[in-house]
């Protein structure tokens, strides 16, 4: 570019020439006044308008304020030459900011390079997007992004640039990307053959995902089976292995991304991954002596560790990974004890149990005097999060100790953490005493209002402590120096709990009153305010030291500052009146015990931990800490019965009894609210389908111009296999394709995938997979099948499966007598489901008896002959089989009637929900066409 512009190139030879500032400004000045008169003149061509923009960004770039050319750049990026284009879009990413008035006119050409067939053309106009991204620009050409990333003429190189350029958009403009409606879209990229292409979309899949869990859940299996290929199939290129580590990144970002869903129930899913983590951790037994080998594989190791976590705790991959740690937190490495600590910490903030962590205490302790300010931190999250009542003592105490010698950008995290610890696995009252006045006394400046305000809670909540309590601050107190946060803490407690030490020796009020007003001369005026109101209440329980207050009070009722000064008054007029007057005694009355509440220290260290953009999917503090944040997670979007969302979960309710019982925790019996079902495919075929299919064994479920569905199923007591097979009637093949399967009642039905389906489909090929089913309880609702593909576009098809309750009956042999006894003893409604409907007759004019048998016992109902005294009448019986519930009796009789073409059908049932179910189900296929 330089070498074209020689203009430009003695330009910048001159800059770099001037040997002091003042002679470059002066040759700035110059070719800035020299561009203004040549851009005024106009009538300059392409060449011109690019070397002189050109010269302006180099300005630009010095640091130099630069108030023209911004016209010009917007007219060179409307140019069809690339060279006056790439100008043009540099000079707008560089000269202007998002919120310019000169970006409405270049939207349009922006629009139009995205539109073009000139790949390069749509990767300038993607740089711009990402780089200068206003809310306005994102608004105007989100959907164009879009277009490009999921069009199939779309070189890999673009793809990869439209999904980070989308990314971009997304974290600054959340509200203009509709997530939830492009999830399977986006989510079908996954499966492109470009890992580069895949790395780009998975990252921009994670951003949304975090925020719309359901719209993306599909990405679970797709990660899944990506992570398979990987690691186990080796299915990538060469260019793509990082010191034979395969893909690092997208290991690292799909292990990562399987940590913000629950565990997966589905057999052949957990196996899989079962089988990619083992692979993972079995490749990383023995370290490398290549250190960038070492370095991808510890990046992959340590996620994999973290997911292992995440499924199962008590995993035999848990034990395995627990022995790794052990070996990475004495590592010489600081990355790696840093991520051995900090994946510790995730152990140990899941696990039921911490005995594999503590046994390497003294090893973490000793962190905390690594060399690494880093390291230290993450030791100081994996003590917080495996202390117990077991340990807490010798954690606290350590605690305690480094905090002397910490450094300061770490004391006040770890002032909350010791409160914290001590308040919740205190052993006793004067261990929890002495710790926090320690505690106050050593950490100074660093203690925020919100401990000091949690000791004085819990003492005046517990009686047994105030009298200790009121011994050990004024102990404190007698102590040359004292630290404010004590003096206000010793001024509350002496101040409603003296008089309880008054009597004792050493604790006289004069004391206790020369104790506290000497510190006061170094405090600030809210301090001494608490201080005047330590005397007032004084003044009604120790008479005997009235002067001495009176005088102080006295002296404060000429002090500048208005709040000590209206306080003095107010108490120097009560403390003058009479002695047997009441309003001094019911003024300085006891505290009452504080309402019950949860620590304000929790949410202050919560809060000083924010969610950055990669939201963490643990926090420090152990099981319990995490499972009461997922309780609320789930409370923040639990549909309420109005429809409407609760906001945080209900406080627990009920008096504090002691120290720990004053942690109140959360309500956590609420559910999740089911996720929406699909929208099923309908026509006249498929319901004819269907209802045949639920009477017999195999045939076509579903047909169109691209795709075939059929079924083929078998069935054994409350246990069924389903084979589905899927064929593609086009002559391409069908890629990205997905299965999924949606269980409206996952109590009641379980229906799983025998193996990952393929995400490919050749052309005119078919592709079989294998369900497991099992019927736990009656069920009403058949689950649906959701299948999405690429073929050209993007293709959706819901269809329910013909899994229903009568696959799941098993014939039963009655005679005459034992079936009307059992239909008599079953008895009328609610047991009994009866219905009555119109039927065709044949050709002849005939009742179909055969259509009729057919039906009945393709549902798995014993016809039994000769119990009717009427022919045309049906009998049958069956024994529905589920697995929570066991067995459940079910009768039916059919009685045709030919002369009015109806038929009448009535189900009893020791369960009623059986008797509806397979009343509906037995007559609909009977039912006259309308």
């Amino acid at each position: 570019m330089a070498s074209s512009m020689r203009g430009l190139t003695q330009f910048i030879a001159d800059i770099r020439g001037a040997r002091v500032r003042d002679l470059e400004e002066k040759r700035i000045n110059k070719e800035m006044a020299n561009i203004r008169k040549r851009f005024k003149d106009g009538n300059l061509d392409g060449y011109q308008k690019k070397k002189y923009v050109a010269k302006i960004i180099f300005t630009y770039i010095l640091g130099y304020k630069v108030d023209v050319g911004h016209m010009e750049a917007v007219n060179l990026i409307s140019s069809s030459r690339y060279s006056e284009k790439q100008i043009g879009y540099l000079a707008v990413t560089l000269l202007m900011h998002e919120n310019s008035d000169f970006l409405r006119l270049v939207v349009n050409s922006i629009r139009k390079d995205l539109h073009g067939n000139n790949e390069i053309d749509n990767c300038l106009a993607l740089h711009a997007i990402a780089n200068v991204g206003g809310s306005e620009m994102a608004e105007a050409l989100a959907v164009d992004v879009h277009r490009l990333l999921i069009s199939p003429t779309s070189q890999s190189f673009v793809k990869k640039k439209a999904a980070l350029t989308l990314l971009r958009l997304y974290r600054k403009h959340p509200d203009v990307i509709p997530a939830a409606e492009w999830a399977l879209r986006i989510i079908s990229i996954m499966d492109d053959d470009d890992l580069g292409v895949v790395v780009c979309v998975t990252s921009l899949v994670m951003a949304l995902a975090q925020d719309h869990l359901e719209a993306y859940a599909v990405c679970y299996t797709k990660a899944v089976d990506r992570l398979h290929r990987l690691v186990i199939e080796h299915e990538y290129a060469a260019t793509y292995a990082y010191y034979k580590v395969p893909s690092p990144w997208l290991q690292v970002k799909l292990l990562r991304m399987l940590q913000y869903y629950p565990p997966s129930e589905d057999p052949a899913i957990r196996s899989v991954l079962h089988q990619v983590l083992q692979t993972v951790m079995n490749n990383s037994a023995e370290p490398s002596r290549n250190v960038q080998h070492n370095n991808a594989q510890h990046a992959v190791l340590f996620e994999a560790i973290g997911l292992a976590i995440h499924l199962d705790t008590n995993s035999p991959l848990v034990g395995t990974a627990a022995v790794l740690l052990a070996r990475f937190i004495s590592s010489k490495e600081t990355n790696v004890r840093y991520l051995g600590l900090d994946t510790m910490a995730h152990l140990a903030a899941r696990a039921d149990s911490l005995e594999a962590i503590k046994k390497h205490q003294g090893t973490i302790i000793l962190s905390l005097r690594d060399k690494d300010i880093s390291v230290r931190r993450r030791a100081l999250d994996l003590l917080y999060s495996m202390c117990d009542v077991d340990n807490s003592e010798v954690i606290v105490g350590e605690l305690l100790r480094y905090l002397k010698v910490a450094d300061y950008a770490l004391r006040e995290e770890m002032v909350l953490k010791i409160a914290i610890l001590t308040e919740k696995y205190a052993s006793s009252y004067k261990w929890y005493v002495d710790t926090i006045l320690q505690l106050l006394s050593a950490a100074g400046d660093h203690v925020g209002d919100e401990v000091w305000y949690r000791v004085v809670q819990i003492v005046t909540n517990t009686e047994d402590l105030q009298h200790y309590a009121a011994k050990v601050v004024f102990a404190h107190l007698q102590a040359p120096t004292t630290h404010e946060s004590l003096v206000k803490v010793g001024g509350y407690i002496l101040g409603e709990y003296g008089h309880l030490i008054a009597n004792e020796p050493g604790y006289s009020p004069l004391e206790q009153f020369q104790a506290l007003h000497s510190k006061s001369q170094f405090c600030v005026a809210a301090t001494r305010s608490l201080l005047l109101s330590t005397y007032i209440k004084w003044v009604n329980v120790f008479p005997e030291i009235k002067t001495q207050l009176l005088t102080i009070f006295e002296r404060y009722r000429h002090v500048l500052d208005a709040e000590l000064q209206q306080r003095a008054c107010e108490f120097y007029t009560l403390a003058s009146r009479p002695e047997d007057d009441e309003l001094l005694q019911n003024v300085c009355e006891e505290m009452p015990p504080y309402p019950p509440r949860v620590s304000a220290l929790l949410g202050r260290l919560n809060k000083k931990h924010g969610d950055t953009e990669d939201k963490r999917t643990w926090v420090h503090g152990g099981k319990e800490a995490n499972v009461d944040r997922e309780a609320v997670k789930r409370n923040k979007t639990l549909p309420d019965t109005n429809g409407n969302a609760t906001s945080a979960a209900v406080a627990a309710s009920g008096e504090s009894q002691n120290i720990i019982d004053s942690l109140a925790g959360l309500d956590l019996s609420a559910a999740a609210a089911s996720p929406e079902a699909p929208h099923v495919a309908t026509g006249v075929n498929v319901e004819r389908w269907f209802d045949k299919l639920g009477y017999t064994a195999d045939g076509v479920l579903y047909e169109d111009v691209q795709i075939q569905i059929g079924v083929k199923s078998r069935y054994q007591g409350h246990m069924g296999q389903v084979a589905i097979y899927v064929g593609n009637k086009v002559p391409t093949a069908l890629t990205s394709f997905t299965a999924t399967i949606h269980v409206s009642d996952p109590a009641a039905l379980s229906v799983t995938f025998a193996k990952i389906p393929p995400n490919t489909i050749a052309s005119r090929s078919q592709s079989q997979q294998l369900l497991h089913v099992e019927c736990k309880k009656a069920f009403l609702t058949p689950p649906i099948l959701n299948i999405s593909f690429l073929a050209g576009s993007h293709q959706t098809v819901a269809v329910r499966l013909p899994i229903i309750v009568t696959k799941f009956l098993e014939n039963v042999t009655l005679s005459q007598a034992d079936f009307f006894e059992r239909w008599r003893l079953i008895g009328g409604p609610p047991r009994e489901s009866q219905s009555v409907f119109p039927v065709d007759l044949t050709s002849s004019g005939q009742l179909d008896l055969a259509k009729n048998r057919k039906v009945v016992s393709g549902h798995h109902l014993n016809v039994l002959d000769d119990i009717d005294p009427n022919r045309n009448n049906i009998v049958a019986a069956a024994v529905l089989h589920t697995s929570v519930d066991g067995k459940v009796g079910c009768l039916l009789r059919l009685e045709p009637n030919q002369d009015a073409k109806l038929c009448r059908i009535t189900v009893r049932s020791t369960s009623e929900d059986v008797a509806a179910a397979v009343q509906q189900l037995v007559h609909k296929p009977l039912k006259a066409e309308s």
